[in-house]
């Protein structure tokens, strides 16, 4: 295994997904969920969420293909994709999460598009599409960014009551700064493709 890939895209993907963003909703979601049954939903919903991300890994090229996306296409669409919800991490609006408030969510909000979110899934088929011979790569570094989202979900609580809503907003905000950066670098990459290709 080539961990000089693996460690970057696995860092990529765990800023992406935005676990640390994602516990305010997470706890509001699941607040009326007796602790047991919240850690087991969690736990369900992220398995959805990685069983849809490895599929939209490994047929990546399938999807760009029927669909017939260019790479440069998805490398300035996922740019500017990236870079909206990178904004909103860092400058964040009002929280929402009353708007799903469920006995028991399945599919939605949790596992997608909280953490199936189309940003992660563009990332995903650009990946899957340039370097398909890394692919074993590029699904160990899926599993690596989702096990690190799945410890920081579900200690959630703990992770609260120790850095407190306001540090876990810095951190998120931090996190924000990280994919503006890697989404301006996307969106350079792929007019740079585009150029090349007229």
């Amino acid at each position: 295994m080539n961990w000089a890939e693996i460690a970057p895209v696995a860092m990529t993907l765990f800023l992406i997904m935005d676990p640390l963003g994602n516990v305010p909703v997470f706890n509001a979601v699941l607040s009326k969920l007796a602790p047991e049954r919240r850690v087991k939903v969690i736990v369900r919903e992220l398995v959805v969420a990685l069983v849809i991300l490895m599929a939209c890994l490994l047929a990546g090229n399938g999807i760009l293909a029927f669909l017939g996306l260019s790479q440069p296409s998805l490398n300035i669409a996922g740019g500017i994709l990236l870079f909206i919800i990178s904004l909103r991490m860092i400058f964040p609006g009002a929280e929402h999460a009353s708007e799903f408030e469920v006995a028991d969510p399945f599919i939605v909000p949790l596992a997608v598009p909280l953490t199936a979110g189309p940003s992660t899934i563009a990332v995903l088929l650009l990946l899957s599409s340039t370097r398909p011979e890394l692919i074993f790569e590029w699904s160990v570094a899926l599993v690596l960014a989702w096990l690190g989202t799945t410890v920081l979900l579900v200690c959630s609580p703990w992770l609260i009551k120790l850095i407190g809503s306001r540090g876990s907003r810095a951190m998120e905000r931090l996190m924000g700064m990280v994919l503006v950066i890697l989404a301006t670098q996307m969106l350079l990459n792929g007019i740079r493709d585009f150029v090349r290709s007229l």
